[in-house]
């Protein structure tokens, strides 16, 4: 039989309700893995939390981050497959963000290492935000305490822009956003609830599902599974040989999944893989 790459969104989906994998998942995982399964996870997440989340999962693959604008592999600390915006374009939807005036946090990665501007005042979950990472090697902010960074004069290596406010005000601005030819931006509602819109917004040649393509051919698998919860994992599903939604995943996931398993809090995703390694 061929080999099969298992690759598995993390919030939501492999980790449970406090955001963190259990040490069940860690056991089945690193059997499976030691058996000689693939396995690698495709999140929205930069290294400076992946890193942290998955310490003790002995994988030996790289991982889709960022929603795949990158491919990072934890061995060496090396970024792979990045896909950065053109600088006219990163310019145009900045512009934007501010004829909005959405707060929103800028995503510049530049010799390995991401540099993070924001424009407008903070809110009380963007400062946790940035206390809970402000300590990580894989970033650094430049971020005063009134939220208005001094941009860099041209928008070199723009990977991501990304924010956390509330609903209408994300989804009138994603509107216009998806206007501007170029770019892909995906807003949906995150562990934050209802009533708080994320927005994330890279190139339009960055996503999961090439992210998973790539990996693919590195890895030389055969086939691919994936694991997912929310709307920015629809599209590494539909590339996926196997879609497999999570029980807990909303209704557009369950819609294109092959397979629904049990929810994110009953290490269901390390049990399937296991299982079917």
């Amino acid at each position: 039989m061929g080999k099969t790459l298992f690759i598995s969104d993390l919030d939501g989906t492999l980790l449970g309700k406090d955001s963190r994998i259990s040490p069940a998942s860690v056991e089945m995982l690193n059997r499976a893995i030691s058996e000689g399964a693939l396995f690698s996870v495709a999140t929205a997440r930069t290294p400076s939390t992946v890193s942290f989340l998955l310490k003790d999962v002995k994988a030996s693959l790289p991982f889709i981050v960022m929603t795949g604008a990158a491919v990072w592999d934890p061995a060496t600390g090396l970024y792979t497959h990045t896909v950065t915006m053109p600088p006219a374009l990163a310019a145009d939807i900045l512009a934007t963000i501010k004829r909005h005036r959405l707060p929103a946090f800028v995503y510049i990665l530049r010799g390995g290492v991401i540099h993070i501007y924001h424009y407008g005042p903070l809110s009380d979950i963007e400062r946790k935000f940035i206390a809970e990472r402000d300590d990580s090697p894989f970033k650094r902010f430049h971020i005063p305490e009134s939220g208005y960074s001094e941009m860099p004069a041209v928008l070199e290596d723009v990977v991501l822009f990304y924010a956390m406010q509330p609903t209408a005000h994300v989804e009138a601005t994603y509107r216009d956003i998806k206007l501007i030819d170029g770019c892909n931006p995906v807003f949906y509602h995150d562990m934050f609830g209802p009533e708080t819109g994320i927005m994330e917004i890279f190139s339009d040649k960055a996503s999961k599902a090439n992210a998973l393509r790539w990996l693919k051919g590195h890895t030389g698998a055969e086939k691919t599974v994936a694991f997912g919860d929310n709307i920015n994992d629809i599209p590494m599903l539909r590339e996926a040989d196997v879609a497999v939604a999570v029980e807990n995943a909303v209704e557009e996931v369950k819609e294109v999944a092959d397979v629904v398993i049990g929810p994110n809090t009953s290490d269901s995703v390390a049990r399937f893989i296991l299982d079917n390694a």
